[in-house]
């Protein structure tokens, strides 16, 4: 990303903070290039973990033209997907946390590397799109009944006629 949409993204994201040039100032000098922004008032951040995250991400990414944006943790273990304010409150599912009024989440630079160990999927392109719920769900059920098919078809995982069948 680069140009005026970065310069939107960062201004987006900023927009949130209690200090708009502190958390800029964080992001330019701060050792990690991460800042602390509050959930809740444009966004909600609802929290996969990372097989099921990546794979709902996929599928997802086949039923729009671009997601909202999208976080990686350390190792992937977990993404976090921008979906509107209220939706964390409201979100009942298995595994999944909800980051809404009142939770702060990590955020890098929309534009830069960073030694902080979390980074964009989908970095924020400032137009304020976020993931719509409907179809975050549906794409979460559609990546776990894949996930299962694959499990089904493969030997290793006890289907079919692999090494611990019968």
């Amino acid at each position: 990303m680069a140009g005026s949409g970065l310069k939107t993204a960062v201004e987006w994201l900023v927009s949130v903070a209690p200090d708009p040039d502190a958390c800029r100032r964080e992001w330019e000098r701060g050792p990690l290039g991460i800042t602390l922004l509050p959930a809740g008032d444009r966004w909600d951040v609802l929290i996969l973990p990372g097989e099921l995250g990546h794979g709902t991400l996929g599928v997802f990414q086949r039923l729009v033209r671009r997601p909202g944006p999208v976080l990686a943790d350390f190792g992937d273990t977990r993404l976090g997907f921008f979906v509107p304010p209220g939706t964390a409150a409201r979100w009942v599912g298995t595994g999944v946390r909800g980051a809404g009024a009142g939770a702060w989440i990590v955020v890098p630079h929309p534009g830069r590397a960073t030694g902080g160990g979390i980074r964009w999927v989908v970095p924020p392109d400032g137009s304020g799109t976020l993931s719509d719920p409907a179809v975050l769900e549906l794409a979460m059920h559609e990546a776990t009944a894949l996930r299962a098919e694959e499990r089904d078809e493969d030997p290793w995982y006890g289907g079919g006629d692999g090494p611990w069948s019968g």
